[in-house]
């Protein structure tokens, strides 16, 4: 199911044994646009520690009862590596993370999850990098400050960045939602990651290979729009580019 990430915000978290806070934001990563982690805003059950999940422990969202199942206790949360509010997430922190929970870790290997282009679950199917394949250096970034970011057509400027909509299947980041500012008053677009051209970090710019018409002509996205396969085909049928869903 696809959901934007702003309505998941603040849904309740639910672990084996009750209630441990909200969904805040979401940390990706900028090779692959999958989550990597969701922000949990615990209130005051641990205050001075930024709770991360991983989507290996997001089992389930429920939108109609704003909720996203966890697979974990609050014992294994609590105990689980610290990160200070203030730290970013380094590769050291990363590395005794997915060691303390016993899961494959994502940057071991070519694909999306590693070894596989999603998620596995299935310890018994668990399996190693094979020869040759090597580890990348993930560069994580926040849903939360990607937000805003100016989107640069072919021709010039088109809006901003608003909202991103994430797969809850594969946790990966299938569209940027783009508001187009003033050029096309109140208009929202969904733009792929898979058609972005440059990312200029320091700048905070994103780069598409499309004109401002090609994106004027597309189909309009607002919170009511149905994120159907028809919905989805439409658009990508509009801009000449295949889907995720054939490759």
């Amino acid at each position: 199911m696809l959901n934007a990430a702003k309505s998941l915000k603040g849904y309740r978290l639910d672990s084996l044994d009750g209630e441990i806070g909200k969904a805040r934001e979401f940390y990706f990563d900028d090779r692959h646009w999958t989550v990597r982690y969701l922000v949990a805003d615990t209130g005051g059950w641990l205050t001075g520690k930024q709770v991360l999940l991983s989507p290996y422990a997001l089992v389930g969202v429920i939108p109609a009862d704003e909720q996203i199942v966890v697979n974990l206790t609050k014992k294994q949360i609590q105990d689980s590596p610290s990160l200070d509010t203030d730290k970013p997430v380094s590769r050291q922190y990363e590395e005794e993370y997915y060691g303390y929970y016993g899961w494959p870790n994502y940057w071991s290997g070519t694909d999306v999850w590693g070894t596989y282009p999603y998620i596995v679950r299935d310890t018994e199917q668990w399996g190693f990098p094979a020869n040759g394949e090597r580890a990348w250096d993930p560069h994580l970034r926040s849903t939360h400050d990607v937000t805003g970011y100016d989107i640069m057509a072919k021709d010039g400027l088109i809006g901003h960045v608003d909202d991103f909509i994430i797969d809850d299947e594969t946790w990966t980041i299938r569209y940027l939602v783009v508001a187009t500012r003033n050029w096309l008053p109140g208009k929202k677009v969904l733009i792929s990651p898979k058609w972005i051209e440059d990312i200029n970090w320091s700048d905070n710019d994103v780069t598409i290979h499309l004109t401002r018409d090609e994106i004027k002509d597309s189909s309009e996205y607002t919170e009511e729009s149905l994120l159907t396969r028809a919905y989805e085909i439409g658009l990508h049928e509009h801009y000449n580019r295949p889907g995720y869903w054939s490759v």
